[in-house]
């Protein structure tokens, strides 16, 4: 859609109505030290041709456009269909910015009504709201939830296996509040230390954060997990960051998750260098008053015909102002619809199949890269599309070599656990050949 800007008419017009002479008057509010008091320094405007001839010079300069990536580690690569952009431009969901208005905004409220109810499938959830930024926020979100839902309980528990930089951004969330989460430690195999957990809590602790496959590939016991906290009248929180995953493992409520939290930025979007994130969030009927974000309802209007309305929104920005957790704006609606094409393009037979390629790709690249010189696996717990291996040889070093063959090898654990500074997380998706594979391999033994 072309930007087409207003008219000096229109903006006169504006400028009358809101009874002001000028458009600098606007920023008086401002005060006069902070504002720009010369043009910006920008080079002359250029017209459609030249500027798309720019930007793509300017992709042709990224270092990782055309490499081949077995990089996961929260942030996973997979297919998405051409359909998905293509039907995201229908004009069913060029409705309101925010769906405050029903009656305008049919297109956008049933595809994140759609949205949800396959989110909550995959979960095992009776609700999920319409999305989060991202899986950071959303587990942070999470544990600010558990706290509010155990009010007499201040404490939060989060395994040393859950993603780094989730564990990161929930501590800046948490901190503002004075909790700040304890760590439970990992096991010489990968996983959250059971023993540890069960030691850790006490009666002060509300909530456990767990990832589910971890941030090392590896499966964690959910349902003895989930036991350990519910005996201790704890909420279980479980964080998935590679949603297709659930197309073979159980749904994490069904093991016993109390709030599930995740990532969706395969779901219909793709990686794009980065973003933008899905935040998924769901949780059970009782709870549904302090999850964050909002909710979409069906319902039938006075003629009894089917219609879609914006239900809850509790603790959303325009309800609470400055006491809400969430600010949902319509990046993520876009997100959360790009999600919902996507698994309808796939389908329940579909998903498991996807999953099912990921599971047995994986398998035959840790059997093939285990058995190299200098290459082991690293743990012995079961994994899904994600793996580590531990190297003889420096994994940076190694990987700066796999890079100069255009092989983005993976992830260097050292970057985040000091005790795994010679392994390699590895992950491989559908997206990775038999051919690719080799390549790697080749890169590793040499």
């Amino acid at each position: 859609m072309r930007y087409i800007p207003h008219t000096q008419d229109e903006i006169g017009q504006m400028l009358d109505t809101l009874g002001v002479n000028n458009i600098d008057t606007l920023f008086d509010c401002i005060p006069a030290k902070l504002r720009l008091k010369r043009p910006l320094e920008l080079p002359a405007p250029l017209d459609e041709q030249s500027l798309s001839g720019l930007l793509s010079d300017l992709a042709a300069d990224n270092p990782a456009a055309g490499m081949t990536s077995f990089i996961g580690a929260g942030a996973y690569a997979h297919h998405v269909p051409a359909a998905v952009d293509q039907l995201l431009l229908r004009g069913e969901f060029f409705t309101a910015y925010t769906p405050y208005q029903p009656e305008v905004s049919q297109g956008t409220l049933q595809a994140v009504f759609e949205y949800q109810s396959m989110i909550a499938e995959l979960f095992g959830c009776e609700v999920v709201n319409a999305s989060m930024y991202d899986g950071a926020t959303a587990a942070a979100e999470a544990l600010l939830m558990a706290l509010r839902i155990k009010r007499k309980r201040q404490g939060i528990l989060v395994a040393r296996s859950n993603h780094p930089e989730v564990r990161s951004v929930c501590e800046t969330y948490l901190g503002e509040m004075q909790a700040r989460p304890e760590e439970i430690p990992m096991t010489s195999g990968g996983t959250c230390d059971l023993d540890a957990l069960e030691s850790m809590l006490g009666d002060d602790v509300a909530a456990v954060l767990v990832q589910q496959p971890n941030a090392l590939g590896c499966l964690e016991d959910l349902p003895r997990i989930a036991e350990i906290v519910q005996r201790a009248s704890a909420l279980l929180v479980v964080s998935v960051l590679e949603p297709f995953s659930l197309g073979l493992l159980e749904a994490p409520v069904k093991l016993g998750a109390d709030i599930v939290c995740g990532e969706g930025m395969g779901l219909g979007s793709g990686l794009n260098f980065g973003g933008p994130g899905l935040g998924l969030f769901g949780c059970s009927k009782k709870n549904v008053w302090q999850m964050p974000g909002r909710l979409v309802g069906e319902t039938t209007d006075d003629r009894g015909r089917r219609g879609y309305v914006l239900t809850m929104s509790s603790r959303e920005q325009h309800i609470r102002r400055a006491r809400a957790t969430s600010n949902i704006c319509s990046n993520e609606g876009l997100c959360a619809l790009a999600a919902a094409i996507h698994l309808s393009l796939l389908g329940k037979r579909g998903f498991v199949k996807l999953a099912e390629i990921n599971a047995a790709n994986a398998r035959a690249a840790c059997s093939l890269l285990g058995s190299l010189p200098g290459v082991e696996r690293a743990f012995d717990a079961p994994f899904f599309n994600e793996f580590t291996l531990r190297l003889s040889a420096d994994p940076e070093i190694v990987l700066r070599r796999l890079e100069s063959h255009g092989i983005l090898g993976g992830i260097a654990l050292g970057r985040f656990y000091s005790e795994f500074k010679d392994c390699l997380l590895v992950c491989v998706t559908e997206l990775n050949t038999e051919s690719q594979l080799e390549a790697l391999a080749a890169g590793l033994e040499s």
